[in-house]
């Protein structure tokens, strides 16, 4: 599966993007957005694998946004001015989409993007990701301790350390909320706030800015920066 964000300011072309990754079984859309400014802030706090940029944007254009994202983040750029695609390829962009955007074409730019994925799949990468434990340096010198990933509530940072709940356990480990969220599964872990990670099968209820958990009296935080990221993840189990 391909997490894809489309930013572009014109709503009607976002809404044609949007029709065509629903009709592509492969790509998932985490994000659209009018306003790309958002976007980077979301994009810093969970990376697509892809995005559908448009060039002329009113704060920002779609060639500096390329300049500010993680090179590894694929882009396709979308525009009405073919005179950008020498510059779009200069960024490494994967493909340049005139618009308007045809279906056919679409599906032949996103599938360069699934052969350059394919590529550069690292299957002992994967299996580190999948990992049913981590071992984890507490307060302690000299002791580890042995995490069974699904034991796990919830996670919370505390400067040099993060605090990991696994019911009525509280486990100080000696890590970096960034270090510990990349090693964690995407499907079974979220980020939703600067301080807190939480187990999805944990959730119980979404209230305001509150995420309440399982088995747990206090709840969580929502932060404002990782709620649309996580809703839209969830969006998709959303009986309306």
């Amino acid at each position: 599966m391909i997490n894809c964000i489309i930013i572009d300011d014109e709503q009607h072309a976002i809404d044609i993007l949007k029709h065509y990754t629903g009709q592509t079984p492969h790509l998932n859309l985490v994000l659209s957005t009018t306003k790309p400014l958002e976007a980077l802030e979301a994009i810093k706090v969970n990376p697509p694998d892809l995005i559908f940029l448009d060039v002329q944007m009113p704060d920002i254009s779609g060639l500096d946004f390329i300049k500010l994202i993680d090179k590894n983040i694929k882009v396709i750029l979308c525009t009405a001015y073919s005179e950008f695609a020498f510059e779009g390829y200069e960024h490494d962009v994967v493909d340049y989409l005139m618009k308007p955007v045809s279906f056919a074409r679409f599906l032949k730019a996103v599938q360069k993007v699934a052969n350059l994925i394919a590529s550069n799949y690292d299957p002992s990468r994967q299996e580190e990701i999948e990992d049913d434990y981590i071992f984890v340096k507490t307060e302690y010198k000299g002791k580890m301790i042995k995490i069974n990933l699904d034991d796990i509530d919830y996670i919370e940072g505390m400067k040099n350390y993060v605090a990991i709940y696994r019911g009525k356990e509280k486990i100080l480990a000696l890590l970096n909320m960034k270090d510990l969220e990349e090693r964690l599964s995407k499907k079974k872990f979220a980020r939703v706030h600067k301080s807190f990670i939480i187990a999805l099968d944990r959730v119980a209820a979404i209230e305001g800015n509150h995420v309440v958990l399982q088995n747990i009296t206090a709840s969580v935080p929502l932060g404002e920066l990782y709620k649309p990221v996580f809703m839209d993840r969830i969006r998709n189990k959303l009986m309306t």
